[in-house]
């Protein structure tokens, strides 16, 4: 098959206008097209008036090679890649080694002990939260009672701290192997919308990816890998370089000799411990900032005019960036369309907003956050845990600013930009539960952050016209938008001084988001097993 990108149509084109436009852009005839598969579709919504359909199809054609010759050079039209996976090892029938140890059950462990059980290995899958349905009842407890259950939230538990997010599915990594197809097709076989694997960019949101999630854990189950929930790694046993056994918060010490560390972005106890114990890791950039709201209306507007409200378009999104004068990059973060702003503190005492948006994206309200970023090397050299240190703190002036009861602080936009407290809220209802405490965000944040963000929002309101409106709401504090650390691994992708430790995902700095983590997961699973199997 041939695989034609880029190939665009009117949004209102007609159903049986696709297949002559194939033929006219390869310059066949409609008796050479014999079978038009969709791989995606997206949109150009540069021309508001004039919004494209922007579509990808792989192509059964009686003469492929003709119409490739006829092409060379055109990277549109090009053989269909090959995005089946295999497996590079298996365990031979009847293997009795050493069994694998996941240590987190969001996406990089889950994708990571699927495929460890897929070739046979029967991984232990650690998990210090609740199974998934379980720990949404936790969570929800956070967002209506103000009740913060430490171990089992919006960060820990199975499925990760992408549970309670968009569930967005897309990435820009680099994916020769198409692994993230991989990742995809697994999502499908366990619940998730067939059409995450033709749009363009693709969500699931909360309630689907519970079902997914407790699904996959059948699946894992029925393979002989085994969880255990509400058990927390505390410590790490390591003899001559290599990692040995791990001390369970049930007084469990469990030999382990292969490790994957997917414990997410929050595990900072785990990487203190790690630290204390010489596991080489680094400060690694972040970015810190505010959840800013808007009525998704206005967004719809701003970024699709007259065809605003079009079904084939959805609720808009937006991607936007400047560079402050004071050096700082400022950039929005996890936009959620259709969403609402909500409480991830996994600490007590400590304030964390996110944005989570359900797969009908139907709420009334967009969020996304507006985050600063900040650089190890210019801000805290030589000190591996600093960023850790610094998220704590404004996580900390954020719960006392917010009441002590974890509400948040919020402030107006037209408050922040006139550098006055707000004492209201006016046409944009902030979303946060278990509620939002008018303030002033300078008492939070960092003025270096507080001055990049008053530089940018004129900037963004002139790219999306309403951004900058005075009743549009920031809350704070966003915090988590990725590890502040990184577990430095080497080619084999094992810790480079701790042999059996393999460092994944969010967590150890290789990853940011759903897909990416996934992916890496998969990626460690294959050379863990490797490893094991040819031992």
């Amino acid at each position: 098959m041939l695989r034609l990108s880029n190939l665009t149509l009117p949004l209102d084109h007609a159903a049986d206008a696709v297949e002559p436009a194939i033929c006219a852009r390869l310059g066949i005839g409609a008796q050479e097209l014999r079978r038009v598969q969709l791989v995606r579709r997206g949109n150009d919504a540069r021309k508001k008036a004039a919004i494209k359909l922007v579509y990808t199809f792989d192509l059964e054609l009686t003469d492929e090679a003709a119409v490739l010759a006829a092409h060379t050079g055109d990277q549109h039209v090009r053989p269909t890649p090959d995005t089946s996976y295999t497996f590079p090892v298996m365990a031979p029938d009847g293997w009795q080694g050493v069994r694998p140890v996941v240590i987190g059950a969001g996406p990089c462990g889950l994708l990571a002990a699927l495929i460890l059980a897929q070739m046979g290995l029967k991984p232990i899958i650690i998990e210090r939260g609740k199974a998934v349905r379980e720990r949404t009842k936790d969570t929800w407890g956070l967002w209506r009672r103000g009740s913060l259950e430490s171990e089992s939230n919006a960060q820990f538990g199975e499925g990760g701290a992408g549970t309670f997010s968009d569930g967005k599915l897309y990435s820009r990594i680099k994916d020769p192997r198409q692994l993230g197809r991989k990742v995809l097709n697994e999502f499908v076989a366990a619940g998730a919308p067939a059409g995450i694997l033709t749009e363009a960019h693709p969500h699931v949101g909360t309630f689907r990816l519970v079902t997914m999630v407790m699904s996959i854990r059948a699946t894992i189950e029925a393979l002989g890998g085994e969880y255990r929930f509400g058990t927390r790694v505390d410590d790490f046993i390591i003899a001559d370089g290599a990692i040995a056994a791990l001390v369970l918060s049930t007084g469990e010490t469990l030999p382990a000799r292969q490790v994957i560390l997917a414990v997410g972005h929050s595990a900072r106890d785990t990487f203190e411990k790690l630290h204390a114990r010489g596991v080489f890791m680094e400060a690694k950039p972040f970015a810190i900032g505010v959840r800013i709201e808007h009525p998704q209306g206005w967004i719809d507007k701003a970024r699709f005019g007259p065809n605003a409200g079009n079904r084939l378009l959805g609720p808009a999104a937006y991607s936007l960036s400047h560079q402050a004068p004071n050096g700082r990059a400022v950039y929005s973060f996890c936009m959620c369309p259709g969403g609402r702003v909500v409480a991830a503190a996994s600490e007590p005492g400590r304030v964390v907003t996110n944005g989570m948006s359900q797969y009908s994206r139907a709420e009334f309200n967009a969020n996304s956050g507006l985050v600063v970023d900040i650089n190890p090397e210019r801000d805290f050299p030589g000190d591996p845990l600093a960023g850790m240190r610094l998220q704590r703190t404004l996580e900390e002036k954020a719960f006392v600013a917010g009441g002590s009861n974890y509400h948040a602080p919020g402030q107006r936009v037209g408050d922040f930009l006139a550098r006055q407290p707000s004492t209201a809220f006016g046409v944009v209802e902030p979303s946060y539960k278990p509620g939002v405490k008018p303030t002033d965000l300078c008492d939070v944040l960092p003025a270096f952050v507080t001055d990049a963000l008053r530089a940018a929002l004129p900037v963004f309101g002139r790219q999306v016209p309403g951004y900058d409106h005075p009743d549009a709401v920031m809350t704070g504090v966003e915090t988590r938008t990725s590890a502040p650390v990184r577990i430095r691994r080497g080619a084999d992708l094992q810790s480079v001084n701790t042999r059996g430790l393999y460092p994944a995902g969010e967590g150890a700095g290789y990853a940011g988001g759903i897909l990416s983590a996934a992916v890496d997961g998969i990626k460690v699973a294959e050379a863990l097993a490797a490893e094991l199997v040819g031992q």
